[in-house]
């Protein structure tokens, strides 16, 4: 019994001296932006918007699995493969879009972070200016395993959406099988829509270059890649795991109540009169952490691909007057990205329509770099994608890249 424990605790132990980067990424794709769109999906869909989950969690692993996989056998970034393996301009190009559309993130996280701050009564601009300086400085004075640590502490306050929903008294046993039985507004037209926004904001391009960074600086070593692959699983389910609650959240109370909801960011104030105050207060707590998570993992991800693509260094692990230019980008984008948001004719709206054009455009540059790169023998040896892998995860990117072409075009047509 003692030996069975024994091996049993050196692997978890593995396990978890790997755990973090897909974990962060997945749970940071429950953003600001991410929030919003899952609370309208529970609002206008009930249970019913519950059925796309399993599929979500497939989707995400397949695509974070690969991101894993390329930075520990690489030990690179995918800007620096791509810049290495194609050139300075294709690098230039790829960046440019990757930048546009990271920023068009971060505001939609900046405008959630202002709009949450409001629906807890905080002052708006101390709350912005306290979260970029705090962020800011997280980052620049400690280490890469403190940081990572920090990262995974905030992802406690997602259990305010359990409290949330729990509040609202669901129909538990409808809300099982609704992950496995589809309901009829399933097949509607604004179910097929709004699970379409839901898909585009969950895999995200910044998501994929981030996973791949960020594992790149973790330095994990090769004999534990088998262990990095259950960190992306498991990082897929925790997060998916967490916006089956923010659904159910809205499913419980404004849908089977026929309250209209408009847009996601009324949700905590929509669900008072059926899951109480509190229930209230825990959902815009959750929507200020998914916020200033999501404004920071963005700005990080727009900071390594600039590094990465031309060549400069850029690491958490490394001090700021060491990776002044990684730093640097970090807060400029964040600086800028908060004096817009609380510009009062600032046409937010516009600016984020245009970007998610830039993400739907950017997802199959992407995967097509990824899945090229994955699956070069030389540079990957044994730890190519097989055959049925390479069909998941071409299946998959063309899902996920028609899901956003067809998001956008709704948006630009309605």
């Amino acid at each position: 019994m003692r030996l069975i424990w024994a091996k049993y605790k050196y692997k978890l132990l593995i396990f978890l001296s790997v755990l973090g980067p897909s974990v962060i990424t997945t749970m940071a794709g429950n953003d600001g932006g991410g929030v919003i769109t899952y609370s309208l999906a529970g609002a206008k869909l009930g249970y019913s918007a519950l059925f796309i989950l399993p599929f979500l969690i497939l989707l995400y692993a397949i695509s974070q699995e690969m991101g894993s996989r390329l930075a520990i056998v690489t030990g690179k970034g995918l800007g620096d493969l791509v810049r290495e393996g194609y050139g300075i301009k294709i690098a230039s190009f790829v960046f440019i879009l990757i930048l546009l559309a990271n920023f068009g993130t971060l505001l939609t996280n900046i405008a959630a972070l202002k709009i949450s701050g409001e629906m807890l009564n905080l002052p708006v601009i101390p709350l912005m200016i306290g979260a970029i300086v705090m962020s800011f400085l997280l980052l620049t004075k400690s280490s890469y395993e403190k940081s990572q640590k920090i990262f995974l502490t905030g992802m406690i306050f997602y259990f305010a959406y359990v409290f949330s929903a729990v509040k609202g008294n669901p129909d538990w046993v409808e809300s099982v099988k609704s992950l496995v039985i589809p309901k009829l507004n399933f097949f509607s037209k604004e179910s097929f829509l709004i699970n379409m926004a839901v898909l585009g904001t969950t895999i995200t391009p910044w998501g994929q270059f981030f996973v791949q960074s960020y594992m790149k600086d973790k330095k994990v070593l090769i004999e534990n890649l088998g262990f990095a692959k259950i960190e992306s699983y498991f990082g897929a389910f925790i997060a998916i795991f967490f916006t089956f609650f923010i659904m159910l959240a809205t499913a419980a109370t404004l849908y089977v109540h026929n309250v209209p909801l408009e847009s996601g960011e009324q949700a905590a104030q929509a669900i008072r009169p059926f899951a109480g105050e509190f229930a209230s207060i825990l959902f815009g707590i959750g929507l200020l952490n998914a916020a200033i998570i999501g404004m920071v993992i963005v700005s990080l991800s727009s900071a390594y691909a600039f590094t990465e693509f031309f060549g400069f260094s850029g690491s958490l692990d490394e001090p700021f007057n060491k990776s002044k230019t990684f730093y640097r980008i970090f807060l400029i984008n964040n600086i800028i990205a908060a004096l817009l948001v609380i510009t009062p004719f600032f046409p937010l709206f516009k600016i984020v329509l245009y970007t998610q054009s830039l993400n739907a455009i950017l997802l199959p540059v992407f995967f097509y770099y990824i899945l090229k790169i994955i699956n070069n023998k030389e540079l990957m040896g044994v730890n190519t994608n097989t055959k049925f892998y390479n069909i998941l995860a071409y299946g998959a990117a063309i899902l996920i890249v028609v899901a956003s072409i067809i998001t956008v075009l709704v948006g630009i047509l309605s």
